[in-house]
């Protein structure tokens, strides 16, 4: 069924038998049965809907973490001086901040290092790394980047400085010679955590080294951190993700945490935190220093201890977040939404030599998110092109980018399924257009636009609601699930905030409902659900707001498909 958007949507095919056996052994409604099914759960996230969540460390016994441990022991012994490097966004930042948090706990102090975006570039670059080096430091600890930082490392070990690496990119061989590495991606038997954050692997290397070295305390309060990372990430919300995400949410306090409560209050929230408040409050204001600003703000908010300085620096974040949207806004205006259209090319490739380099990522991932397509967007930078790409998850940008590397296209660059960023020459932009373009062509699964089942507007009820939410928190890999309303009326659509369209909808059984898009009001759905007086059936996504202790529902209108039947 073909909608507005242009989308052929099927309803989610499940196995009736294996439905009954869910339902039937776990006692639990055709719903949440629905939902455990169609998303695949394994048995322990199965089991965490109704059992406490235990985070436990899967890398106890696993080599890289034993060998890591015994270099930072040797260091911390030995007294050498020891400098934290990290990439500049969210999850660098986390991680950066994860070691100085533990470095607190046994009274050493470090040095960290984290770069700026436009005055030193991506990673654990040489030239960067040579600037550190007046530190005289004897190990470095490269924390989400230096996998394939293999020049600079070389330059170390010629220096008889030791490093460390921990990160999750794609990583390319020859490995680089650190005197240890810990990444999923390479050939190694944790290679089923790949779906981690470099922060999630700090989390679980200083949790393994607390009790290497028998220390006397425990660090779990840093899994807000983590979660931050993962989110900010977009790594997978299952397993163990999806552990870390409920055992935060559900013991969660706001009066012990400075930041959320700084941010709820400018923004007037009441109410619990939510998997949403971080990726669309939290983390764009704590992005705004890696993009715009100086990224190690971020890091001495993370670890200061007293109020003062937080708040400073929280309001600082904020002014930052302000000024990222007014650029953002700047750019997106430019953009020819029309044009980009009437290409017609799986993976969108857009440059222009004056877009903000701290901007690029997020302009990908909204021009991403509209089109439905892997969008790669380049600005200038000095002579070469920088460039961020997102992509979805039927398209593994970081391993393309890494062949675009081994060919030559690409000067160099990295990244994860869903995010990478990379240095490309002018003259090889539109090679590497085709490149990619040829690459999704050949190796892409195929998309289906997926809901679970079909629903009346008189099934939607808070009971609904608390069945959805079983099978949550929603994020990456585990979304809210989609329905597909049935022969419902659009009744008194109005633009609200000059770019969504707000509405009610009604059908001849139930009483009227509010609903949203928020769908670009230039999009053929916009124009259906303002013009349309036929019944339609929507595509949408139900979402609980709990505002002053008042629960409502929110629907949110992804797609509408036109019915027979005259309003």
């Amino acid at each position: 069924m073909y909608s507005f958007s242009g989308k052929n949507w099927e309803e989610t095919s499940l196995n009736k038998r294996v439905l009954e056996k869910i339902k039937v052994e776990n006692n639990y409604s055709e719903l949440v049965s629905k939902l455990v099914l169609s998303r695949g759960f394994q048995k322990s996230e199965i089991d965490s809907i109704s059992c406490d969540i235990n985070i436990y460390n899967p890398f106890l016994k696993e080599k890289d973490f034993i060998k890591t441990a015994k270099i930072l022991d040797n260091a911390i012994s030995k007294n050498e001086k020891i400098i934290i490097y990290g990439d500049y966004d969210v999850d660098g930042c986390v991680s950066v901040s994860l070691f100085i948090n533990f470095f607190k706990k046994i009274s050493k102090n470090v040095d960290f290092f984290i770069p700026d975006r436009i005055n030193d570039g991506y990673g654990a670059n040489l030239k960067t790394v040579k600037k550190i080096l007046i530190k005289s430091p004897d190990l470095i600890v490269f924390l989400d980047c230096g996998s394939n930082s293999n020049l600079t490392i070389d330059y170390l070990n010629k220096k008889n400085v030791k490093s460390i690496v921990i990160d999750h990119h794609e990583i390319y061989k020859p490995y680089v010679k650190s005197s240890s590495l810990i990444n999923p991606k390479k050939r190694c038997n944790y290679d089923e955590f790949d779906y981690f954050s470099a922060s999630t692997l700090t989390y679980f290397f200083l949790d393994f080294f607390i009790i290497y070295r028998k220390l006397n305390f425990s660090f779990s309060h840093n899994l807000f951190y983590v979660l931050l990372s993962i989110i900010s990430d977009v790594m997978p919300l299952r397993k163990i993700n999806r552990d870390i995400a409920i055992k935060v949410l559900n013991n969660f306090d706001i009066n012990k945490n400075f930041l959320i409560k700084k941010i709820f209050e400018e923004k007037k929230i009441k109410r619990p935190l939510e998997i949403d408040d971080l990726a669309f409050l939290i983390i764009p204001v704590l992005n705004s220093a890696g993009r715009i600003g100086n990224p190690r703000k971020v890091v001495h908010l993370l670890t200061a201890n007293d109020l003062v300085t937080k708040e400073k620096i929280i309001k600082d974040l904020l002014l930052l977040n302000e000024n990222r949207k007014i650029i953002e806004n700047n750019i997106l205006i430019k953009i020819d939404l029309d044009i980009i259209s009437k290409k017609n090319k799986e993976v969108l490739v857009i440059y222009d030599k004056f877009f903000h380099e701290g901007i690029i990522g997020i302009i990908a991932s909204k021009l991403k998110e509209y089109f439905g397509k892997p969008c790669v967007v380049l600005t200038k930078s000095n002579k070469v092109y920088k460039a961020s790409a997102r992509s979805n998850l039927d398209f593994n940008i970081g391993l393309y980018i890494k062949r675009a590397i081994d060919l030559g296209i690409i000067t160099n660059g990295g990244g994860h399924n869903l995010a990478a960023g990379f240095t490309i020459n002018e003259n090889k932009i539109d090679i590497f257009d085709k490149f990619i373009n040829s690459m999704y062509m050949r190796n892409s699964k195929t998309h289906k636009n997926i809901f679970l089942s079909k629903i009346s507007l008189s099934a939607i009820n808070n009971r609904f609601l608390a069945d959805i939410s079983k099978t949550g928190p929603f994020g990456s890999s585990n979304p809210y699930p989609i329905f597909l309303l049935e022969n419902v009326r659009i009744i008194k659509p109005k633009i609200l905030k000059k770019k969504y369209v707000y509405f009610f909808i009604k059908s001849k059984s139930s009483q009227l409902i509010k609903a949203i898009s928020f769908n670009l009001i230039s999009s053929n759905l916009s124009k259906n659900l303002l013009n349309n007086k036929n019944s339609m059936d929507l595509i949408v996504q139900l979402k609980e707001n709990l505002w002053n202790n008042k629960k409502s529902i929110n629907v949110i209108v992804l797609d509408a498909i036109q019915t027979s039947n005259k309003a």
